[in-house]
């Protein structure tokens, strides 16, 4: 075995599976993880100018300091290492993240013990968000290499006030293959889901834009969409404008498949609210990665993560995700959200 094949061994795990759900035929498949996680408030403790993180620092009200941004990055980089682990070791190849503040926090993250031989590089834009939280990636050099990038800004007609997370678009090589990513985090349900219903159906046909002019160069392009999009699978922003279909049946080429809505209606979620689950981080694919010939990089499964370890174990929340902070109280917690991920198969 070769240097080039001892590394490749240590992510893209080759196992034997059933690669398609009708056969019962065994065959070897390269598998590799790709994942995205909302930080919940990642902020580092330095108080910026023009940016609203006052909470977030050692004098605001939540008492923010560098021993509380220190577990923070321990526990987060602890979860990320694990994503996927029960197929591949050593992390997953890309991560999509957002509400981090800006490109030093993720400079900390992946310096962290369990995240620091996976290589990873960082792709930040920072957004006009008034929170000051932006999204952004990281990926394992020497699996995934950046082509370009840039950050599409999302603009509401007649409202100039408005200020919110861009779409970061990045274009790469994922072990030789061409993939285009898109990580976004919508606007938030602040005010009411149907008041402010608009400005995430606004992100989504933004969003769908974006796809269709990389598939209108490409009809054959590995389009991955990911992103807490604070909406359902089941609704219109994701359905009748982002146009994200249900089931792999109904998908035709220039179509994008949403995996995450059999979860959805299976009862899984990614985050509760009021003893109810929703499912607002998901990672939506285009049409090429759910193709029957497995010769390439194709989806296998999508999951939420929900390890033991990242959830409440009693009290009121029990069962939710254990966060960072409850009101101005530190838990010591990870995030409000669970990541999601999802395993690629490609036929060895």
């Amino acid at each position: 075995m070769n240097s080039k094949t001892k590394i490749l061994s240590l992510l893209f795990l080759v196992i034997t599976i059933c690669l398609t759900q009708h056969s019962n035929a065994q065959k070897q498949a390269k598998v590799a993880c790709i994942g995205f996680y909302n930080l919940e408030n990642f902020y580092d403790t330095i108080n910026e100018p023009d940016v609203n993180d006052e909470e977030f620092t050692p004098d605001g009200p939540n008492r923010w300091n560098t021993e509380k941004y220190n577990i923070k990055l321990k526990h987060m980089s602890e979860a990320i290492s694990q994503i996927g682990d029960e197929l591949v070791k050593g992390g997953p190849v890309i991560m999509g993240f957002s509400e981090i503040e800006n490109r030093s926090v993720l400079e900390d993250l992946i310096k962290q013990p369990a995240l620091k031989a996976m290589n990873y590089g960082i792709v930040h834009y920072d957004s006009p968000d008034r929170r000051g939280v932006d999204v952004g990636l990281i990926y394992q050099k020497q699996y995934f290499k950046v082509t370009t990038s840039y950050a599409v800004k999302l603009t509401l007609d007649g409202d100039t006030s408005f200020r919110t997370r861009d779409q970061l678009v990045v274009y790469g090589l994922f072990d030789g293959e061409p993939v285009c990513l898109i990580v976004n985090h919508w606007p938030s349900r602040s005010g009411g889901e149907k008041i402010s219903q608009h400005k995430r159906i606004r992100a989504a046909d933004v969003c769908r834009s974006i796809a269709d002019s990389v598939m209108k160069r490409d009809p054959n392009a590995k389009i991955f969409i990911m992103g807490d999009l604070n909406d359902d699978p089941s609704d219109i922003s994701l359905l009748d404008h982002l146009k994200a279909k249900k089931t792999k049946e109904e998908t035709k080429q220039g179509d994008l498949y949403n995996p995450m809505y059999r979860l959805f209606k299976d009862g899984i979620g990614s985050l509760a609210y009021r003893d109810s689950w929703n499912l607002f981080d998901q990672i939506i694919v285009s049409y090429p990665l759910i193709e029957k010939d497995k010769s390439t990089y194709r989806l296998y499964q999508a999951k939420v993560f929900n390890r033991s370890f990242l959830t409440q174990k009693e009290g009121q929340y029990s069962g939710y995700p254990l966060r960072t902070y409850v009101g101005t109280t530190f838990v010591g917690g990870y995030s409000d959200h669970f990541p999601v991920y999802v395993f690629l198969v490609k036929e060895k």
